[in-house]
Formats: structure tokens, C-alpha cells, sequence
């Protein structure tokens, strides 16, 4: 039994983190249609008859007509495939939602708020929905496989060990029930990186020990900004009716989303600062965010670097850079700021003092040495 799994694709997403390029959101939104040609291509090319879709295809708030047509399109063009759908809580299945309202091709099936059976000649798939944009549970623990000689699938949204991670919202699944359920492949979604092991390809441990029980995150299939950098796309798999699971993953998504620091330390001005910007070794496929660190001589705007950087490709700028100065000279300044300085610098000399409370001190001595100037 051969299957594809793909999640978290958030079609119609406003991409608000990414919002400093001008019609950057315009450009992934585009690049989401794409991928999913990409995985409905593959489908086709290997006569692949399950595609599992757990969650988060869209976004229940901003999605078009237009794009469920499209999507829905592009299933047509699969029909000896049957599609499952777990709604997830950006998707969730609502009373006005296009999972409700709209008329989807016949191969697909989109699961509801209870957990449902749908029995195929060699595998019964279960799966289920959320229906509000939070799920406390899915009373997983009361489902019981109907038929152990056949294989099992559970396509589903949720946080594993979620009650242990305080992710009580997003219907938390204990991953000791998922292993004494006996499932051949539990499909999921909702946690945005992968856990299978891309680079060495075999299951991590990020998400527990799943190299038995094959309970998968394939990660969002596009990524959606910086905090998703790495590859993104599907997990294929093929399962033997011994339960043998090989599985693959394969990157869908072209563009990779990469940081890049800079320290600003020894950069004398504004116009030093924006040419090592443009020096940056920017590959076709990339996005980048540029993080400026270290001690900093001149003020940064980072609106006014963006009008001034040749390289369309640097999407953001993060300035974590602190002002050059030295606290302990300062301190011994008969001055206001003398004052003030030697106070935070007294402090800071303290054993029991933490990193985060460093920070905080640091943080206030900027403030209040830009009022005083």
C-alpha cells in the first residue's frame, strides 16, 4: 500500500511575519499552488492511490473561492486516488467552512469532530476533525483497531504529548496510547518541522522514539517564514502487509529560508554597514533574514537599510546589536549618567545575578543613555 503525506499547507496564508518585502506574501502564495501541483504530479507519476492531508490546508479567515477551485481542481485530476482530510485548528470543519458548504470531488473524504472508520479492500484509514479552532481531545484512548489482520492508518491534527508540553489546545495525543493502539502509520500534523530525519534519512528523536511505530510529522509542506528554515515537503511511504513501513521524504518546496549574521562591531557607518549587506553570498533558492549583532558605532534603522539593499532575496532585517559603550568608565563619570551607570554596573557584578536579567539591565542602560544625550 503505497501513500503520500502532506500537512500544515496553509493555503491563502497571509504570511504577516514576512511583510517588510512588498508583496512577499504574494510570492508564497503563488509558491503554495506550486507545491501542490508538485505533490499531485508525483501522485500521478507513481499511481500513488492514498493521499493523506492532515490539517491546515488552508486558512479558515483569509482562504478564496478561488483557491478551494483550484485545490479542488487538482484533486480532480487524481480520481483513483482517495484523499482523507483531518481538519485542523486553522482549518477547522465549521458549520460556514468550505469543508461544510463546498462540493468536493468524490475521492475525497474530509473527517469530522468523532472519530471515524472508512474501510478500504486492504487498509481501514481513521482519521478525525477539529470543528473550532481549539480541541481539548479526541477520546483516542476509547478507540479500539476493528481489524488487526488488516493494515491501520490514523490520519489526525494534534500536538503529540501535548499535556506534557502545555499544548493543551490543539488536541493533545499521549504518544504511549498511539503505541499500544497498534496503528501501521499514524499520520499527523500540526507541528510545522519534520521528525523524520532528513538528512540521514531515518526517524529523529525530537518527537520521541518512532522508528517502531512510524507516527510521522512531515512538517509543513511550504515553509511558512524564519522560524521553519531547513527543507520542507512530503513524506511517501510504502507499507507491506507484513507492517513493514519504508518511507521517504521528499523536498517540495524549492526555496529554503536562511539567517545570516553580520557583526557590526568594527563597521564605522550606514553606508559600510548596507555594502557588507550587499556582499552577502545570496543563493537563486534562497530567502534571507540578515541578523546584525556585536556593539554598534551609529544609529540603525533597518526601514531605511531595505530602500538601499541591491539583493531582493534579503526579506529581513533583525538588529540585535547594543550600543558601543563601556559601562564601568562611565560609572566613574561625575554625571547623571555617571550615576545611573554605576548603579546597573554594581548590580551586574553580583554572583547570583542571571543571563536574562543582564540582558534586561543592558537593555535598560540603552533607554535611558538615548534620553539622556
Amino acid at each position: 500500500m503505497k501513500f503520500v503525506h502532506i500537512a500544515d499547507m496553509h493555503f491563502d496564508s497571509p504570511f504577516v511575519n514576512l511583510a517588510d518585502r512588498e508583496g512577499f506574501g504574494d510570492i508564497r502564495r503563488l509558491d503554495q499552488r506550486k507545491a501542490l501541483k508538485k505533490v499531485i504530479n508525483y501522485i500521478k507519476e507513481n499511481k500513488t492511490p492514498y493521499l493523506f492531508i492532515s490539517g491546515d490546508l488552508y486558512e479558515n479567515q483569509y482562504i478564496k473561492k478561488s483557491t478551494i477551485e483550484y485545490i479542488n481542481s487538482l484533486f480532480g485530476e487524481i480520481p483513483d486516488t482517495q484523499i482523507f482530510i483531518s481538519p485542523g485548528n486553522h482549518d477547522p470543519y465549521l458549520k460556514n467552512s468550505y469543508y461544510n458548504q463546498y462540493k468536493w470531488n468524490k475521492n475525497v473524504k474530509i473527517f469530522g469532530s468523532k472519530i471515524e472508520k472508512v474501510s478500504m479492500d486492504d487498509v481501514d484509514i481513521y482519521g478525525f476533525g477539529f470543528n473550532d479552532f481549539y480541541c481539548n481531545g479526541c477520546d483516542i484512548e476509547n478507540l479500539n483497531i476493528d481489524n488487526p489482520e488488516k493494515l491501520n492508518i490514523l490520519v489526525i491534527h494534534g500536538t503529540l504529548n501535548g499535556a506534557i508540553l502545555q499544548e493543551k489546545n490543539y488536541n493533545p495525543i499521549s504518544e504511549r496510547v498511539l503505541r499500544q493502539k497498534g496503528f501501521d502509520y499514524v499520520a499527523l500534523g500540526h507541528i510545522h518541522k519534520t521528525n523524520y530525519d532528513i538528512d540521514a534519512q531515518f526517524l529523529s528523536n525530537n518527537y520521541g522514539n518512532f522508528e517502531k511505530e512510524k507516527i510521522i510529522y512531515p512538517g509543513s509542506t511550504v515553509s511558512m517564514g524564519f522560524d521553519e528554515l531547513g527543507k520542507h515537503g512530503m513524506v511517501v511511504g510504502e507499507i507491506q502487509k507484513n507492517g513493514k513501513c519504508n518511507l521517504d521524504f521528499i523536498q517540495i518546496d524549492d526555496k529554503e529560508f536562511v539567517e545570516k549574521q553580520i557583526d557590526v562591531t568594527n563597521i564605522l557607518s550606514k553606508e559600510e554597514l548596507i555594502e557588507k549587506i550587499n556582499e552577502q553570498l545570496i543563493l537563486e533558492n534562497e530567502f534571507v533574514k540578515i541578523i546584525l549583532i556585536g556593539k554598534r558605532n551609529f544609529e540603525i534603522e533597518t526601514y531605511e537599510l531595505y530602500k538601499m539593499i541591491q539583493n531582493q532575496r534579503i526579506i529581513k532585517i533583525k538588529d540585535k546589536t547594543k550600543i558601543n559603550f563601556n559601562l564601568e568608565q562611565i560609572a566613574n563619570q561625575n554625571t547623571l549618567k555617571g550615576l545611573f551607570a554605576k548603579e546597573i554596573y554594581e548590580k551586574m557584578q553580583l554572583e547570583n545575578i542571571t543571563e536574562q536579567e543582564k540582558e534586561i539591565m543592558e537593555k535598560a542602560v540603552e533607554v535611558v543613555f538615548e534620553a539622556l544625550k
